[in-house]
């Protein structure tokens, strides 16, 4: 779903109430024996069904647009007010909203009431371990993550059953990509290390809560239920679904019903909590007509970072902000190259950085960087002042430039440009003989799915880094034939005073 920031914070356990994002998929709900809950010391004690080995036993893992019903059917007798849209099976996304009636430009939709909400907030089937995690002063995400997975062990004792039997199981997002996939199909991409990044993250903040809490009260928080897989389904929902509000001082919620709008990249309008109707709504930016998909967007993201959250790539070319990042670094051998480690580390940069390209150009921080990496010792009084500007950590001056190593700053950008292009070349090549020979079909499958995603995604990167070393090439020909023009003026007078 939409939210208000560009990137989401990777490392978890710091900064869990950063940047949340949202999803769109759901399906149908599986056969599930309810818990027991007893009373227990004048509070509830829930004691919990053991999940089964190989994935989750709530959520669903086949489409089902008549499960989508059920959860439209009772989001509708808990408070949802009549809608214009409705959930059918469409050409993006696989299930989305569409508009039963003519829908206006500027139109607010949803009106979806807090009561509908999951956040912080929201009560506990189970109060006791609610009470345990608030006491010790657990943080929005991770104790979001811990009761969703509270209420979907519960199931029919849950008021979210409907909603959480309409989840996705294992959606596609890479979270829940096998380190193999991520190194097999993403090996030229720097999404990888941003996905291994982000799993570790979860896996250090589940191993955190569990030396710290869970491993203390193992009748509320039982290793059956509590466990590592349990934590990346309940935080690949967090990191597709959930949503930060702006007019509820930025609050983040789950947002049942708003979360089945799917992402367009060509339209700018988010999901915010509205005061005077008191739900959640967007506004359109765009008239719809009855049986049109009807779309928010979900931030200006990249399609990598679309695919790190979300599990899906738009089609090349359609996403204005789309961009891939460039691994730079100093050479070892560099003279200076101690000296300008330390000045990159001083401004919370490492001697290997990755910088954003777009379609239209790149940071003006990834020239700064170039710039350090390829001064001279000469130029050793302008370290600190190159890697405050690559850092942004300075005020931008209105013309950063030094020409007298222009030239060099810009072949230093195109060698990593064309390194990483011949990546991603070598990878395509490969893909189309990959070996996909399995003999369980849901396992081919799911290989033929991630396949296609890498290859669109590296397809779109590679493009971007295409043009990027067009711009680089053109402009080291401007600053030759300039300098060699200047050289020819030069021979010219030299010969008429000789």
């Amino acid at each position: 779903m939409a939210e208000d920031s560009r990137i989401l914070q990777a490392t978890l356990i710091h900064t869990f109430g950063q940047n949340p994002s949202q999803y769109t998929l759901r399906i149908h709900s599986p056969c599930y024996n309810p818990p027991s809950i007893s009373k227990r010391s004048g509070s509830l004690r829930c004691s919990v069904s053991t999940a089964s080995s190989g994935g989750v036993p709530w959520g669903c893992d086949i489409d089902s647009l008549e499960n989508a019903a059920a959860l439209q059917k009772w989001l509708s007798e808990c408070g949802l007010p009549p809608q214009k849209m409705a959930i059918q099976r469409v050409e993006i996304g696989e299930r989305g909203l569409v508009a039963l009636k003519n829908i206006r430009k500027g139109e607010k939709l949803l009106f979806v009431p807090p009561s509908l909400f999951i956040t912080a907030d929201s009560e506990w089937t189970c109060l006791e371990a609610g009470q345990v995690l608030k006491r010790a002063h657990v943080p929005d995400w991770p104790l979001l993550a811990t009761y969703l997975i509270s209420e979907a062990s519960l199931i029919n004792s849950s008021r979210w059953s409907n909603y959480i039997s309409a989840l996705p199981r294992q959606p596609y997002s890479l979270l829940y990509w096998t380190r193999s996939e991520l190194d097999r199909y993403l090996e030229a991409s720097q999404i990888r290390e941003r996905a291994i990044e982000r799993i570790n993250d979860v896996i250090g903040t589940y191993i955190d809560l569990k030396e710290r809490i869970f491993s203390k009260y193992p009748d509320l928080f039982p290793e059956e239920v509590f466990n590592m897989e349990s934590f990346l389904w309940s935080f690949g929902i967090l990191f597709s679904r959930l949503v930060r509000l702006p007019s509820m001082d930025g609050r983040v919620a789950l947002v049942p019903w708003a979360d089945m709008l799917n992402h367009s990249c060509e339209v700018e309008t988010f999901l915010d909590y509205d005061k005077s109707s008191q739900g959640v709504v967007f506004t359109t930016d765009r008239a719809y007509q009855p049986g049109e998909q009807v779309f928010i967007s979900y931030g200006k993201k990249s399609n990598g970072e679309l695919l790190l959250s979300y599990g899906f790539v738009p089609r090349e070319g359609t996403n204005p902000r789309d961009s891939v990042e460039l691994l730079l670094s100093l050479k070892k051998s560099d003279k200076c190259y101690k000296e300008k480690s330390e000045a990159l580390k001083k401004y919370g940069l490492s001697a290997s950085q990755c910088f954003p390209l777009q379609i239209t150009g790149w940071p003006v921080e990834l020239m700064a960087y170039a710039y350090l990496a390829v001064s001279p010792p000469s130029m050793r009084n302008r370290f600190d002042e190159m890697a405050a500007e690559a850092s942004n950590k300075t005020k931008p001056k209105k013309d950063t430039r030094y020409p007298e190593i222009e030239e060099d700053a810009l072949q230093f950008i195109l060698d990593a440009c064309e390194a990483s292009i011949s990546k991603y070349s070598k990878f395509l090549q490969a893909s189309g003989s990959m070996d996909l020979d399995v003999t369980n079909p849901k396992l081919l499958n799911r290989k033929v799915f991630l396949k296609q995603l890498a290859v669109d995604l590296c397809t779109s990167e590679q493009r971007i880094l295409f043009r990027a070393q067009y711009i680089l090439r053109r402009r080291l020909r401007d600053i030759r034939s300039g300098e060699l023009r200047a050289l020819k003026i030069f021979n010219g007078f030299r010969k008429l005073f000789n």
